[in-house]
């Protein structure tokens, strides 16, 4: 994999080329080729999405948490219905939050898939009403099927989140290059019935990294525009809880691919096991939650996907604040 943002790369290689780990330092270099290094320059990472463009070069964004599911790991069944569906989108957008995530279909390890039906039973009304109600609102619609992402971006969906980057429906680039949106692409080993069955990685950085860098060349050259496409490591997704601890250490390395950088590790079950106590229940695991917000802000996360915005949000803001005056 060759990294086509040559410019962005060799900035921040230019800057950082110490911090590297001699393993990552190859990666690095492999990507930046023969192309000469030359000074940093200043450059603003842009995400556009279908009805806006989002600046996240020096201030980082809160996507809400809406799960219509009876299964997600964290809140199965809270907000299965339309009315609570609802009310909790007005919740998370009076806590801050400038994206709402609907998904129908949960992704926990061991989940089984939901018939094309049923998803868009679940999600498309709760996208009509959010769009009805909030109409500056970024909606995003978690899935990986064509039909149910272009569906919901005829209910008002701004942003696609892929949790298969975009290998799960071959349709799924032509709704995406028809219709202008964000699109979040996403690692994963395995699928979600299978993922934690027994993931393996020779270096879990640089093979997401690689993965990653492929999946937007891809798109890129199907013509869809990179500023649309931002890359989520996938924590918990096909990772052993010591490769989600590598990934996070070793985020900033995710810069050299020059993309906005979504992290979602709200809640999950590794987040207790590392704060102590592995009984911890999901409800629970808000403060090591915000604790992660702050750290991966610092290593160049852009978008924050979180239950808990309002804590999260205040965190966030905290750090770039003390980031901003150094």
């Amino acid at each position: 994999m060759r990294c086509r943002s040559y410019g962005a790369a060799h900035d921040f290689y230019f800057d950082n080329y110490k911090y590297f780990a001699p393993t990552e330092l190859v990666f690095i270099k492999r990507m930046l080729g023969s192309a000469p290094l030359y000074p940093p320059t200043p450059r603003p990472m842009i995400w556009k999405t279908r009805s806006r463009t989002l600046d996240l070069s020096r201030s980082a964004k809160i996507m809400g948490i809406l799960n219509v599911t009876p299964d997600s790991f964290s809140d199965g069944g809270r907000f299965f219905s339309l009315e609570a569906a609802v009310s909790h989108a007005r919740e998370l957008i009076a806590e801050g939050a400038e994206i709402i995530d609907v998904g129908g279909e949960s992704t926990r390890p061991g989940a089984d898939p939901v018939s094309l039906k049923e998803e868009l039973r679940r999600i498309i009304p709760v996208i009509e009403k959010i769009r009805s109600e909030f109409p500056s609102v970024l909606i995003s619609v978690d899935t990986y099927k064509a039909t149910t992402a272009e569906k919901a971006i005829r209910a008002g969906a701004d942003i696609i989140n892929d949790i298969t980057a975009l290998r799960g429906d071959p349709s799924m680039i032509d709704v995406v290059l028809e219709s202008g949106v964000g699109v979040v692409l996403m690692h994963m080993q395995g699928t979600p019935k299978t993922m934690q069955v027994a993931p393996s990685y020779r270096d879990v950085v640089s093979e997401v990294m690689e993965f990653l860098g492929d999946r937007c060349n891809w798109l890129v050259d199907r013509g869809v525009d990179r500023e649309r496409i931002a890359i989520d490591p996938g924590f918990g997704f096909g990772k052993r809880l010591a490769d989600n601890i590598k990934l996070m250490r070793n985020l900033d390395a995710f810069r050299a691919l020059a993309q906005p950088l979504l992290i979602g590790v709200s809640r999950k079950s590794g987040l207790a096991q590392l704060a102590g106590d592995a009984a911890l229940p999901a409800a629970k695991r808000i403060w090591p939650t915000v604790a992660l917000t702050c750290l991966l802000r610092e290593k160049g996360a852009h978008l924050l996907r979180v239950h808990d915005v309002k804590p999260n949000l205040e965190a966030l803001r905290m750090t770039e604040a003390i980031l901003e005056r150094c």
